[in-house]
């Protein structure tokens, strides 16, 4: 599958880009080795900045893997904000903590195993900050929970939503066992966009990104 940007241009992009810090880097290789799914690079850029830009203090992750996003979170600002993190996998839950202690984070980051589905639904707190990068088909099933707990003027970023590219293409054009996540991007995608209560942006960045601002009451 064609990346959805020039190639060139992603390596001349991480060319430029300030190595990680060595512990970080050492995690990153780990993963990258055993073909984990980690954020690709220019993700773990954007999502540092929007983390900076915004200072949340309390962040929703759907989709903990191996802990890797939730710790360039974490890193990102001083104090760290508190981070809420669900994971289906158990494998990847014992990683994660093992990860997460490597790197004294234990008191700002909370590892909830179980089907995001349904664990969203006992949230009941309100979050400043949510990011999704979970099962690209489950996104719609999200979706209803996740506005639940965005709070107002909180920022919804989602990973992963351009499907290697194919989400542009025909439904046609798409291989029949990509069909149904293509059709539920798609519908995603549309959501996002044309929800009143929300400014939202779709970037072609990485796998693809979209970030969303929820709108204030125009009281405040």
């Amino acid at each position: 599958m064609m990346p959805i940007t020039n190639p060139d241009i992603r390596a001349y992009l991480a060319s430029v880009t300030p190595e990680r810090e060595s512990k970080l880097e050492a995690l990153y290789q780990e993963a990258t080795t055993n073909n984990i799914p980690i954020i690709k690079h220019e993700m773990e850029d954007f999502l540092r900045l929007m983390v900076v830009m915004n200072q949340p203090k309390r962040i929703l992750e759907i989709g903990t893997a191996i802990g890797y996003s939730s710790i360039i979170m974490s890193l990102a600002i001083d104090p760290p904000p508190q981070i809420t993190t669900l994971e289906k996998s158990e494998k990847m839950l014992q990683e994660a903590r093992t990860n997460i202690k490597k790197f004294d984070l234990e008191k700002s980051i909370t590892i909830i195993q179980g089907d995001a589905v349904e664990v969203l639904k006992d949230l009941k707190e309100p979050f400043d900050m949510i990011f999704m990068d979970a099962a690209k088909g489950q996104y719609m099933n999200f979706y209803e929970d996740v506005m639940r707990l965005l709070e107002e003027g909180g920022i919804l970023v989602a990973d992963n939503v351009l499907q290697d590219g194919l989400v542009a293409k025909s439904r046609y054009a798409v291989p029949r066992r990509q069909r149904t996540i293509h059709s539920r991007m798609r519908e995603f995608l549309k959501t996002l966009s044309y929800n009143e209560a929300l400014t939202t942006s779709i970037l072609p960045i990485a796998d693809g990104a979209t970030v969303s601002v929820r709108k204030r009451s125009k009281n405040e």
